[in-house]
């Protein structure tokens, strides 16, 4: 039997809070306790796994309903819940993104199905605006975060992922948010669902 931790896992009793062997849950795990995994299902290999269920939700909706519904557009007329809707304003209201580049992640839109910045009213321009410092002001309160990325992709062509309707990204930055992942394998690693970040900030908002 190898003592390698990295090639070793612990097993624990299915039916109680117990280790094997009457261990109380907590203490040291012994040798004698660890399995090799050579001799667990599966093939070894050298990649290391991130599990990220939640992620299937977006997978299995596939890009049709993005391509034929407007998504915010469709957003305030659900609950706070399914529509990640932190706060409600006016003329604009503030959700989080579905495809977060962070967590807490949030998009400022205006109600009506507009473009452009252009195309906005003064007073959906100045609350856009309000909202904006608010969230700011929100995330920055329950993520201690450092910095912050605020902007709009103004068409497809800009990189505009719903093209056809407004929104305005502000996106909390960590110092050590950048590492290889996002640049080498194209994935971002999220610590908090997407449910539990908007009753947070939302919680927040209204505090």
């Amino acid at each position: 039997m190898t003592t390698d931790p990295d090639a070793v896992a612990a097993v624990s009793s299915p039916d109680s809070g117990a280790a094997p062997g009457g261990r109380e849950s907590g203490s040291a795990t012994t040798e004698a306790e660890l399995v090799d995994a050579a001799t667990l299902p599966g093939v070894p290999d050298e990649f290391q796994r991130l599990w990220t269920p939640h992620r299937m939700a977006y997978i299995s909706a596939g890009r049709e309903p993005m391509e034929q519904n407007c998504p915010f557009c469709a957003a305030p007329d659900k609950s706070d819940e399914e529509g990640l809707i932190v706060a409600r304003g006016k003329t604009a209201y503030v959700l989080l993104n579905l495809f977060p580049y962070n967590s807490g992640h949030l998009l400022v839109c205006p109600y009506r199905h507009i473009a452009t910045y252009d195309q906005a009213t003064d007073e959906e321009v100045a609350e856009i605006g309000a909202l904006t410092q608010r969230g700011m002001r929100v995330l920055r309160a329950v993520s201690n975060c450092d910095g912050f990325n605020l902007g709009m992709n103004q068409g497809a062509i800009a990189g505009a992922g719903v093209d056809a309707h407004l929104h305005q990204h502000i996106v909390p930055r960590w110092a050590s948010d950048a590492n290889f992942f996002p640049i080498i394998a194209k994935t971002k690693a999220l610590p908090q669902l997407l449910g539990d970040v908007r009753r947070t900030v939302a919680d927040a908002w209204e505090a």
